[in-house]
């Protein structure tokens, strides 16, 4: 009798969908989502008060703006980032952070609040299918109907976020379903296998090389860890080769170190954009080579380049899709490089001259400016970098403002350099937030435009919420600085739309608790980060930037008289 008393008492007891759900993610690890609470998900949100120890629970203003730090979140840990909203506008609003995880390859999940299943199909309150909606842009997306499937469908949430090129998921969670009851079931953490590159392939790698006068190394895409990066610049060493970074993916590479030669994106040093053209090998690790890195598939032809390409990507959908490369590798960043690493080096005398010129080049490309302006960006960034930790993260969205920071940064460390490659607005300020939660230790600085900071700037109510110590530097030139310099190009002389009415962003700061003051010389920056990184809190530096200074190459004027001239 006692036997079966205790069998009785050790037996699992039931548990509602909310449970299960919250069950599940402290099964595969997660320890913070990031929301903005919904009574489509009230089961879900009373379990997690049951679970505030082992689970943190970061409540935002905007489901944008959650959506953006759950998907910075899987960015920085490799694990996918958690987002939980309700329906409907909900939904929506968390689709930037969505498509940014798309286009980023960022694990990621969405756990969306749905209406009953009862009322399916009868267009009920906020009623969405997420399945037509979402499908274009996720790795999967699905609606949990049955409450004892939730661990297997958690289960498989995960591992499809992170297989091959990681990704978003969606799981639509009816509210009744939540509320059932079932036993649980143990589903163990996920962890993905890795791809390794086949032995022939690193052969015919080995004689590309070989046969190479003009090689090119380039690194880009998400899932590398700290022996991939070390075995790739061993590889790049042994092998004497330079090497690049795509966009937004400066961190993988040392930028000081002797055989950087720059980033691949938007701006892209004239010089590099010539070499990547008269490259006769470029060994492509990681980057998908979109229209960014490509600029707009000019410096590759489509679909076989001129270049013999090597192109090395962990899932087999994504080789070939635009590109036909001499040699696919279907291999994750850092099994490729360890192999690499352990090849016999080639002989690197035939570029040893193309490696000096491309390191020369970039180093004049991030030479100290000489532009005369009251406040010249490229001072500001260069006192960032001789001030700041040299693990410091810094964060950005989409503006012109970025341009400055892609080229005068040297990120030197990795998982230092946070930005959406989907060049999504309003992303630095989430971003920031999610890179403090993760690393309190670390300083962490946000880089926006007037415009870029205001689309998500209600969050500086959760960094006062949970005490938070950054940096937001916000460069004001009172207009929408990209798509006007796309005006005076295309229509010089006749912009309309791009023209920002702001706020005092100084006093704006302050009314959230945070030291702010406005600079609007270059040699006052360097005294006001020094006050900012020393208030004991989170502070904000409003740069007051000419209009006229643009772009890192271009003033205003000199845009719109250049487009003049060749209308004329």
């Amino acid at each position: 009798m006692v036997a079966r008393w205790l069998a009785m008492n050790d037996s699992p007891k039931l548990r509602t969908g909310g449970q299960l759900i919250v069950d599940a993610l402290l099964a595969q690890g997660a320890d913070t989502v990031f929301c903005v609470p919904g009574e489509s998900y009230l089961d879900v949100l009373n379990a997690l008060h049951a679970q505030q120890d082992a689970l943190r629970v970061v409540v935002c203003r905007h489901e944008g703006a959650a959506a953006f730090m759950a998907e910075a979140q899987g960015k920085l840990t490799g694990r996918p980032g958690i987002c939980m909203v309700t329906r409907g506008p909900g939904a929506t609003n968390a689709s930037i952070g969505v498509h940014t995880a798309f286009q980023d390859s960022t694990p990621m999940i969405l756990l969306i609040g749905q209406v009953g299943r009862d009322m399916i199909e009868r267009e009920a309150f906020q009623e969405i299918d997420y399945r037509r909606m979402f499908g274009p842009f996720v790795k999967w997306v699905a609606q949990i109907d049955d409450v004892a499937r939730i661990p297997e469908f958690m289960a498989r949430a995960c591992s499809v976020a992170m297989s091959g090129r990681p990704g978003p998921v969606v799981l639509a969670l009816p509210e009744d379903m939540l509320t059932d009851s079932a036993f649980p079931v143990a589903a163990p953490r996920v962890e993905v296998p890795q791809a390794h590159p086949a032995p022939d392939a690193m052969l015919r790698l080995r004689d590309h090389l070989a046969a190479a006068k003009q090689p090119l190394l380039l690194l880009g895409g998400p899932g590398w860890s700290a022996a991939g990066r070390e075995a790739i610049e061993r590889f790049a060493v042994q092998n004497a080769l330079p090497v690049a970074c795509a966009f937004r993916r400066q961190d993988l590479f040392d930028n000081r170190h002797p055989q950087y030669v720059g980033e691949v994106g938007i701006g892209i040093n004239p010089e590099l954009a010539r070499a990547v053209r008269e490259a006769d090998l470029l060994v492509a690790v990681g980057t998908r080579l979109g229209e960014i890195v490509t600029s707009g598939y000019t410096l590759l032809e489509v679909p076989v380049p001129r270049q013999q390409l090597v192109h090395v990507l962990p899932s087999a959908e994504e080789l070939g899709r635009v590109y036909q490369p001499v040699l696919k590798i279907l291999s994750s960043p850092g099994p490729f490089a360890q192999a690499a690493a352990a090849m016999p080096p080639a002989d690197p005398a035939p570029w040893r001259a193309w490696l000096g010129q491309l390191r020369a080049s970039y180093e004049r490309h991030v030479a100290p400016s000489t532009r005369e302006a009251k406040l010249d960006p490229a001072r500001v960034i260069q006192t960032l970098s001789s001030t700041l930790e040299p693990d410091a993260i810094l964060t950005n969205g989409a503006g012109n403002y970025s341009a400055w920071a892609h080229r005068y940064y040297p990120f030197s460390r990795p998982n230092t350099q946070l930005a959406p490659t989907s060049g999504a607005m309003g992303y630095g300020v989430p971003a920031a937030i999610a890179a403090k939660l993760q690393h309190p230790s670390r300083q962490v600085v946000c880089l926006a435009g007037d415009g870029c900071f205001l689309m998500t700037s209600q969050e500086l109510a959760t960094v006062r919420r949970h005490a938070l110590s950054i940096l937001f530097i916000v460069f004001n030139n009172s207009m929408y600085g990209t798509i006007r310099m796309h005006q005076e190009v295309n229509y010089p002389g006749r912009p309309i739309g791009t023209d920002l009415c702001n706020p005092d962003f100084v006093r704006y700061a302050q009314s959230f608790g945070l030291h702010a003051e406005r600079v609007e010389r270059s040699d006052d920056f360097a005294p006001a980060l020094q006050r900012a990184l020393g208030a004991g809190g989170s502070a904000l530096i409003e740069l007051a930037i000419e209009p006229e200074i643009l772009t890192p190459r271009a003033t205003l004027s000199e845009l719109r008289e250049k487009a003049l001239r060749a209308a004329s």
